[in-house]
């Protein structure tokens, strides 16, 4: 009887602390609305775009870049190679957009073990204005890109960012990347940032120029092998605040394999493991696969039907996650429940994952991530 009610207590605990996560993030989050241009002289803004290889809509991408609406900005694209095929892309859209500012940097600044990071070095260098925005070159960027980053910034911020929200996923497992990247990922990013604990993303990430270059510059971002690691301890550090915007941004997914999204979670959750051990360490308890296994054993205790406590656990924990995603314009799809169910039944494994050592997947080479934080070194890759 003893087990029977803890077993039940900490089940039902989870799957209320799942549904308070998703209602601190639902306060925190607002419907798409459009920001109109600034009235006034606006401030100007560098966006510096590190960009490797052509994905399915990197055309897209490349000309919502130079469709903003912001009055005044430049485009800084940064390419660590010259053959990249990405490259020939980049400069028929600069020749297409003339009257938008834009340069394509070529070359690789070995300032960290973080090819993002060293891609775009020259970009912070190079930028003209004291305004920054890192844009990861897959983030499907609306007209008011920049008023969203903007309108974020508070007196006591030292760092705006936004999650990517996965959208027009093409198959089963876009649909299971979209259920990791928005109502997981996304939710308690935004609940810990309506508890005091912001958290940057480097899919977006706004600065100002002058305040990272006085506390060591770009370079700085180095201390973490994961630079939206580095940049939260860093703003932490100076008691500043990291913000997330009100309505984050598309990241279009297209085709997806179990596989990628293997290497990816599984890359993401060690660099989760190394930079923040103790909030790594509860996330095994973020899925559905602790509290059914512990509903399903008071259930067996009790002699309570196993398919139907099931039931009302799943129920419990996908239909709130479905209200969020139907709530804030997600992508929703009938088979996302079952994409929330394969998610859940992967992350204990990731989790397991992030723990252990050995070589992970970063965008074709095989990396070692060690344990002790900031320290990677590159392995022979068969990709």
């Amino acid at each position: 009887m003893e087990l029977t009610f803890i077993a039940a207590s900490l089940s039902t605990a989870l799957i209320l602390s799942n549904a308070a996560s998703i209602g601190l993030a639902a306060s925190q989050l607002k419907p798409r609305t459009t920001i109109a241009p600034p009235a006034g002289k606006s401030q100007p803004v560098s966006i510096v775009v590190p960009s490797r290889g052509v994905e399915p809509f990197t055309h897209e991408t490349l000309e919502r870049a130079f469709a903003l609406s912001w009055p005044r900005y430049e485009l800084i694209f940064c390419v660590a190679h010259a053959d990249d095929p990405v490259v020939k892309l980049i400069n028929r859209a600069i020749a297409r957009f003339p009257k938008v500012p834009a340069r394509l940097l070529i070359g690789d600044d070995r300032v960290s073990a973080n090819p993002k990071l060293n891609n775009c070095v020259k970009g912070w260098e190079a930028a003209r204005h004291d305004w920054v925005i890192f844009a990861d070159s897959n983030v499907l960027m609306p007209r008011d890109y920049v008023e969203h980053m903007m309108a974020a910034w508070r007196s006591d911020t030292g760092l705006v960012c936004s999650t990517p929200i996965g959208s027009r996923p093409d198959g089963f497992w876009a649909d299971v990347e979209c259920a990791f990247l928005n109502t997981l990922q996304a939710r308690w990013q935004y609940a810990g940032e309506a508890l005091g604990l912001g958290f940057a993303q480097g899919k977006s990430m706004l600065w100002n120029k002058p305040m990272l270059d006085a506390n060591g510059g770009i370079r700085a971002l180095a201390a973490e092998i994961a630079e939206d690691a580095a940049a939260t301890k860093l703003v932490n550090g100076l008691g500043l605040r990291v913000n997330l915007v009100a309505a984050p941004f598309e990241q279009p997914l297209g085709r997806r394999s179990l596989a990628e999204i293997w290497s990816r979670q599984a890359r993401w959750a060690r660099l989760r493991r190394v930079t923040f051990p103790l909030f790594f360490a509860p996330e095994i308890l973020t899925g559905a696969a602790v509290p059914l296994a512990l509903a399903l054993l008071a259930a067996a205790s009790a002699g309570v039907s196993l398919w139907a406590t099931a039931m009302a656990v799943l129920a419990a924990f996908y239909l709130p996650e479905c209200a969020l995603a139907l709530s804030k314009g997600w992508y929703l799809s009938p088979r996302m429940v079952a994409a929330m169910i394969a998610r859940d039944a992967m992350l204990p494994t990731i989790w397991a994952r992030g723990w252990l050592g050995g070589a992970v997947d970063w965008r074709g080479n095989a990396m070692t991530i060690r344990t002790k934080a900031a320290e990677l070194e590159e392995t022979p890759s068969s990709a």
